[in-house]
């Protein structure tokens, strides 16, 4: 039996160089987003009270928001309940037709439902409608067709404008979707702002990533009051030297006696006094006053901010009475990802 090789010069490489513009394409492309832009206009046209009482709904909830949806709903629906669930509304998806064989029972008396439907007839959904009817759970029904068994069996009914999907039939659902996602994220970002989410409670559902290390705070990282190179202004150079290099910070702060900041020394302190008997001069003399500083409770990437601003690889951390409680090193940042 003769086998024949398979060469191994057959590759496929990218172009390095770009495709040249399609006049064509990029007008195809330009109409879906103009499409779908017009959509999104007349979606924030059409909110009324309807979109009130879903807040309200969903602010007062003991339980959980239980998203779903059918088809490209569906995925749309599971992106919905991540947003939720980031943003300090408990959330989670649950698959229609996985809930007509057990998942019901995750469903509790004190959830909700938010259901997604483009026609607002889809089968797979009646088994949870009955269910929500049957047992008082409120149902907010996310569909283009006021006239539908879903906006009619909702509590509150979501109505989306029946602008045109961006396909050239007009089945695929694009606008549909957009919209859908779209009015999902107004609702949440509404109850981020009537709740006073901030950035802390962010971080709490988000601590992992980039985007948990930017929401990082300088005591998340800071080194703690006990390891602290400290010195007083009426002590000699030669003191200070010694207590600067065995801290390995590059930098020793100047403390009066109410242990107040007044001043630090660094390498470059060091550098201009070279000339002089340094180590015979007190540390007040050498010292640079008005030292920039961070707090506790600024952000990490602020107290970056400010050694990029200055060239600086060290930030004393004060209370508000100013004694250093901290100190934070351009390490310690490049450490957890922050720098």
């Amino acid at each position: 039996m003769t086998v024949t090789p398979v060469s191994k010069d057959v590759s496929y490489e990218s172009p390095k160089v770009p495709a040249p513009a399609s006049d064509a394409d990029l007008a195809i492309a330009r109409r879906v987003l103009d499409i779908e832009a017009n959509a999104l206009r007349e979606l924030a046209d059409s909110l009324n009270g309807e979109f009130c009482n879903v807040i309200n709904l969903i602010e007062g909830l003991k339980g959980r928001l239980v998203v779903t949806g059918m088809g490209k709903s569906g995925h749309i629906a599971k992106k919905i309940a991540a947003t939720f669930a980031s943003t300090g509304t408990p959330s989670f998806f649950v698959h229609p037709a996985e809930a007509s064989h057990g998942d019901l029972g995750m469903i509790g008396k004190d959830d909700a439902v938010l259901a997604l439907s483009n026609s607002g007839e889809t089968p797979e959904l009646s088994d949870i409608i009955a269910f929500t009817r049957r047992f008082n759970v409120p149902l907010i029904g996310m569909t283009r067709k006021p006239e539908s068994s879903l906006a009619k069996q909702s509590d509150c009914p979501l109505v989306l404008p029946a602008s045109p999907e961006a396909c050239p039939n007009k089945q695929a659902p694009t606008t549909s979707t957009t919209a859908m996602l779209a009015l999902a994220d107004a609702l949440a970002v509404t109850l981020m702002e009537r709740r006073g989410f901030t950035s802390e409670d962010f971080r709490t559902f988000h601590p992992g990533g980039k985007l948990g290390q930017r929401l990082l705070h300088v005591h998340d990282v800071m080194h703690g009051v006990d390891t602290l190179p400290l010195i007083s202004p009426d002590a000699l150079m030669a003191e200070a030297l010694v207590t600067m290099t065995s801290h390995s910070f590059g930098c020793v702060g100047v403390v009066d006696d109410a242990g107040v900041l007044a001043g630090i020394v660094t390498d470059g302190d060091l550098r201009r006094h070279m000339a002089d008997n340094l180590v015979a001069m007190k540390v007040g003399d050498v010292m640079t006053t008005g030292p920039k500083v961070t707090s506790a409770d600024a952000l990490a990437v602020e107290a970056l901010a400010i050694m990029n601003d200055r060239s600086i690889t060290s930030l004393f951390v004060l209370d508000e009475g100013g004694v250093p409680v901290g100190l934070v090193h351009i390490h310690d940042l490049l450490r957890v990802g922050v720098a």
